[in-house]
Parts: C-alpha cells; structure tokens; sequence
C-alpha cells in the first residue's frame, strides 16, 4: 500500500495535479496508516483519507479511527462504497492476470535450446516483448545473441509457425 500510494501521489505532485477529494483504500486500519504514512512522505497534509475494512464493512477515517464509520448494509452509499472497492478489486486481478500472462509467455523463450535466464532477458529487453522477438529477422537478433543462438530461435518460432 505504501509503495502505491508512494509512486501515484508523487506523479500527480510531478505533475501537478490536483489530488483527489477523498483517497479511499482498500482494507482495514493497517492499510490506512500506511497511506497516511506514505502521504505523510511526500508532505501531502489535511488530505482526506479513509479505508473500507471488507468483511465488517467499517469505514474507518484517518485520525478518527477510535469511532469507525458504520453504514447501513441496505443503505446506498455503502453499495457505493462497495462498487468503488470491488472495481478497484477487478482492475488489480485484470493488471496482476495480465503480467503473470505476459511472464509466462515470455518464458516460451527458455523452451529453445542454448536460450537461459540472461539471454531471454537481453532478448526482451532489446526487442520489449515476445511477439517482436518472434518477427525478428536473422540479422536483427543476431546484433543480440550469437548466431547459433539466433538460428535456433529462429528455427524454434518456424516449428511453430507450421504446427
């Protein structure tokens, strides 16, 4: 939680941006204190700042935490409340879904003989994903890795053209 407050509050002050009304965190009182903390960082101060603690359902408020929000399970503003959450839930399961995706296929690399850790690194690195590593050219992914290295690649992604 520190670590992403860190880096989003930092950007809108690089920026300069206007931060929003109300930063709302998902969790309990652990989690807001570290984007209290966070905040506290980076000098943001009278910031309101509060957490949704999901089994109970508690707001509890920064500096308020003693005398936590309880709301209604049938009133609106806690379905409001949830939705907020549970769209922030969808977007982190669709962001960490798409990176494990991408990790494992990039791994596809390590399937090739003569290709380790270091080279599928150098490799993505140089290229930025698999896709553009696969539509390589013999030359260009021999200014890489050598050219024993470069024609397996090469014969790998042609086997699999073909099946």
């Amino acid at each position: 939680m520190r670590e992403v407050v860190t880096r989003r509050y930092s950007r809108l002050q690089q920026e300069n941006r206007e931060l929003p009304g109300l930063i709302l965190v998902d969790g309990g009182i652990g989690q807001l204190h570290s984007a209290a903390e966070a905040l506290d960082r980076l000098g943001v101060i009278n910031q309101p700042l509060a957490a949704i603690a999901k089994r109970e359902e508690i707001i509890y408020v920064c500096g308020q935490e003693s005398e936590p929000v309880v709301i209604d399970h049938h009133s609106p503003i806690l379905h409001v409340v949830q939705m907020v959450r549970d769209e922030a839930h969808r977007f982190a399961v669709t962001f960490h879904r798409k990176r494990r995706q991408m990790r494992d296929r990039s791994s596809e690399l390590l399937e090739i003989p003569g290709i380790g850790q270091q080279t599928r690194k150098r490799l993505l690195q140089h290229f930025g994903s698999l896709r553009a590593v696969q539509q390589a050219g013999p030359a260009a992914l021999a200014a890489v890795v050598t050219k024993p290295q470069a024609e397996a690649i090469r014969d790998y992604f042609e086997r699999l053209a073909v099946s």
